[in-house]
């Protein structure tokens, strides 16, 4: 059995327990969580609202389950994880997409620098792209916070994120308050002998290497149609 096949195995055995539970069922039949009115249906997420769209990713990527988590009493995310696997335990790259709002005690609003901004399917993102020599260290520095929660959802299927890595950080702001967001966050293991930069406290690839930033950039749309309705 490849890795692709046991993590496949392990998926659709396995419940997804967080705040939110989402039972993985047979194929083609959908996988739901019991707070949110989003299901996923193969590598489909379908979501009814903010925004109104099907977020559709390709067959290389294998749905992990979702999380919703309740960010530091100031918003509340909802959580779903695609992988690629890789070698052992380590995969080779992922879609990490949140789904999040403020909470009505909460009065901040979303405000992103629109230094770098793309379009998929009819939608408005701003970006940017960075790397880090320890990516799956970095993702859980602060217990209480969604990359903590994300790397707590895959460490389930006894798989984590690599360490060197570069990722495509993603923002649509769908309400005019800009108290919503959608987050689609798409990254890629970096090989040792990569030419990328890295360093602790993360590189800004759209100042340093503007060309795999591009790359990157294309990788993410090439596995993702965003249909709206």
């Amino acid at each position: 059995m490849n890795i692709t096949e046991g993590v496949r195995m392990r998926h659709w055995a396995r419940f997804i327990v967080g705040s939110c539970i989402c039972l993985a069922v047979a194929a083609g039949a959908p996988n739901v969580c019991a707070q949110s009115p989003r299901a996923v249906q193969g590598n489909t997420i379908v979501s009814p609202e903010l925004p109104k769209a099907n977020l559709i990713f390709g067959s290389a990527f294998l749905y992990m389950g979702a999380r919703q988590v309740n960010l530091y009493g100031m918003a509340d995310a909802e959580l779903h994880l695609f992988i690629k696997p890789g070698k052992k335990d380590v995969i080779d790259a992922f879609y990490w997409v949140q789904f999040e709002h403020r909470v009505p005690s909460d009065k901040h609003t979303y405000n992103y620098p629109a230094d770098h901004t793309t379009d998929i399917g009819g939608l408005s993102f701003v970006y940017d792209v960075k790397s880090w020599p320890d990516f799956d260290t970095e993702l859980m520095a602060d217990p209480a916070s969604d990359g903590a929660a994300i790397s707590g959802l895959l460490a389930e299927s006894k798989l984590k994120f690599p360490d060197r890595a570069t990722r495509v950080r993603m923002f649509h702001l769908p309400t005019p308050d800009r108290r919503t967001e959608l987050m689609i966050i798409y990254g890629e293991a970096l090989p040792e002998n990569s030419s990328v930069p890295v360093r602790k406290e993360g590189v800004d690839l759209m100042k340093e290497d503007p060309a795999f930033a591009q790359k990157l950039l294309d990788d993410l749309k090439g596995q993702l149609t965003i249909q709206t309705k």
